[in-house]
């Protein structure tokens, strides 16, 4: 096993509706990222960036709007299923880090935004790398915030362990880590909340390298026994 470093990437600027995140990033990263590192950008910035930004005053209609399924309500929060598969508080739609007047959606496909950062850096740097776009979600059972991977680039989401021996000798039957959703939450550690540190490099976390989307992270329906 690896050792695994976790990076900071600083320097970059405000982001405003129609910049090129990919140029910018490349800028930030040029003297740090290596071969087979794994990028991982905050959603804020990729939604800034996109546009995706309606008036605050907005934020409970956007939220039922950006909603496939609203499945409970408390008080103005909403926990609902948005329409990438995504189960969270208020569709994702969120004010920290905007401006007080307007608050930001979930891009449209976080897939698609990493597929283009990605091959930004690998066209502008020449560097093979991953990316993955975290946001910030809550869990159903237990107190806390972490990131969590909602696009992916570049590398299978899931270590699977099926099939091969525990340290006992037993044949693991069931074990499938979600490493996406780990270097999300290990590259949180430094980008922080107040930070200003919007994307950060993991390097040496052990993934399979290929194509890869975080819609094969959610549970589908009819394995959810938790609805």
């Amino acid at each position: 096993m690896n050792d695994i470093h976790v990076l900071p990437v600083r320097g970059i600027p405000e982001i405003e509706t129609g910049d090129d995140l990919g140029r910018i990033i490349c800028d930030a990263l040029a003297d740090l990222v290596v071969a087979q590192d794994v990028v991982v950008v905050a959603q804020k910035i990729v939604s800034k960036a996109e546009g995706r930004r309606v008036p605050a005053a907005d934020r409970r209609d956007a939220a039922i709007a950006e909603s496939a399924q609203i499945l409970r309500r408390a008080g103005d929060m909403i926990i609902s299923e948005t329409r990438h598969g995504f189960v969270c508080a208020n569709a994702g739609v969120d004010a920290s880090n905007v401006p007080r007047d307007e608050v930001l959606l979930l891009p449209v496909d976080p897939d698609l935004s990493a597929r283009r950062i990605r091959g930004a850096i690998e066209r502008r740097l020449g560097t093979p790398v991953g990316v993955v776009v975290a946001d910030t979600f809550g869990r159903a059972w237990r107190l806390g915030q972490t990131n969590v991977a909602i696009g992916i680039a570049g590398f299978d989401p899931f270590v699977d362990y099926r099939g091969r021996l525990d340290a006992s000798g037993r044949e693991l039957t069931a074990t499938r880590i979600c490493v996406a959703d780990e270097i999300a939450a290990a590259a949180e550690m430094v980008m922080g909340k107040t930070s200003d540190i919007p994307v950060a490099i993991v390097r040496g976390a052990p993934v399979s390298w290929g194509r890869g989307s975080a819609r094969a992270i959610v549970r589908p329906h009819g394995e959810d026994l938790f609805r």
